[in-house]
């Protein structure tokens, strides 16, 4: 088996940004820029993630999903406002591959096995946005984690996939964008409780957390951001200074690292080495940079 590493990009408005917890949300640059850096390094997917959709109650990534796909050939999934089978059907013509839906799954059910009917299981993927209360529990919440729901997110995972769900989206809020690591427990909790793969994103800060969450937290695949972020900045700020490309968003902030002390910026590359390191496949062949 291959492991996938898929890069996430929270987009609001026309901008790439990165918060802690979902929250404090920082402009990085444009979202185009960082998708066609990670599709040259070695990305297995994207996962790209309208931040306010919710505010606006619809999906407002078309046209950078269109001018993305029309430059990139990996898999591209994309969510955030998605309300019903037209709304997948819009975002699936505008160039994505799969959709993530959470909230509106949450409240209606039946819109699981309603998509995967119409597009097919491969084509669905459940997002579930977790987080442990105090009896030892993970509730799932909705609107990119704004609003709590009461759900139990293990019960929750389960039935997504028996309403035919073709994979799961799990992301720590507790550990979202914090660089201490994966909630290891709550995805494995998920992955040996359901039969789809699971996907595992919130707190990657370096290499080796991505094996970790694989071997000890039985992850099919890794979603991640702030770490790969900071080392793109990094290339695409050597390109600026070459006049090849002009970087946008809050660099001076980023640069003295406040907020992310944490997290270590590495590849692609960089992840695919420690995996290999301690046996694991991976699905592409990064260059190193």
């Amino acid at each position: 088996m291959n492991f996938r590493l898929i890069p996430r990009l929270d987009i609001k408005g026309p901008n790439l940004v990165k918060g802690i917890h979902f929250e404090g949300l920082r402009v990085l640059g444009k979202p185009e820029d960082f998708a066609q850096h990670y599709y040259e390094n070695g990305a297995d997917e994207l996962f790209f993630q309208d931040a306010v959709a919710s505010l606006y109650d619809r999906n407002s990534l078309h046209e950078i999903i269109q001018r993305t796909s029309s430059q990139i050939f990996i898999p591209l999934c994309v969510g955030g406002g998605l309300r019903s089978v037209d709304d997948i059907r819009e975002v699936l013509r505008a160039g994505a591959d799969k959709v993530a839906i959470n909230t509106e799954a949450i409240k209606r059910p039946e819109l699981i096995k309603q998509a995967s009917i119409a597009f097919g299981s491969s084509t669905i993927v459940v997002s579930i946005e977790a987080i442990k209360r105090d009896n030892g529990k993970w509730e799932a919440l909705i609107e990119y984690g704004r609003e709590t729901t009461g759900v139990d997110a293990l019960e929750w995972a389960k039935q997504a996939a028996e309403l035919g769900a073709g994979e799961l989206m799990v992301t720590s809020i507790d550990q979202e964008g914090t660089g201490k690591g994966f909630d290891l427990e709550l995805t494995r909790a998920i992955s040996t409780s359901v039969s789809i793969p699971v996907i595992a994103g919130g707190g990657c800060g370096k290499p080796e957390d991505v094996p970790q969450v694989i071997t000890e937290g039985k992850a099919d695949a890794v979603s991640m951001a702030t770490t790969l972020h900071y080392k793109a900045i990094e290339t695409l700020a050597e390109k600026s200074n070459s006049h090849e490309y002009e970087l946008e968003g809050n660099t001076e902030f980023l640069k003295t690292g406040r907020g992310f002390a944490k997290v270590t910026p590495c590849s692609i590359y960089d992840i695919q080495k420690t995996m290999r390191q301690q046996g694991l496949p991976c699905r592409m062949e990064a260059n190193s940079e």
